[in-house]
């Protein structure tokens, strides 16, 4: 059921226009536009930037897996996920749904309009 650190890495990593950078005591993963995750240097658990209602649809799909982050990065949809928990299908899943929300945004083309 767990999921080992090099593993993490390597799914994280494995998503588009990620980099990665020492952030205080944890592995910031971010895409152009911004941070999506933070990895434990442990290993132990990654937090994944979610808005509040892939919060909540995480926590209750996989209570004893994903959790809110303690105070106010988790009242704006922060969320733990235990690493000697989760399944790795699981993971990715949250990995790719952050990672969407973090993606930088693009505008439609406008069209040009043709002068007569």
């Amino acid at each position: 059921m767990a999921v080992d650190i090099a593993r993490v890495k390597a799914l994280v990593m494995s998503l588009p226009a990620v980099t990665s950078a020492p952030h205080f005591h944890r592995t910031a993963f971010r895409t152009p536009r911004k941070i999506f995750a933070t990895l434990d240097e442990a290993g132990l658990d990654i937090n994944l930037m979610f808005d509040l209602d892939l919060r909540d649809a995480f926590c209750e799909r996989a209570p004893a897996a994903f959790r809110p982050v303690p105070g106010g990065w988790g009242r704006r949809g922060a969320t733990r996920c235990d690493l000697t928990v989760v399944d790795e299908a699981t993971l990715v899943y949250a990995l790719t749904a952050a990672h969407r929300l973090a993606a930088p945004q693009t505008r439609p083309r406008r069209r040009r309009t043709e002068e007569a």
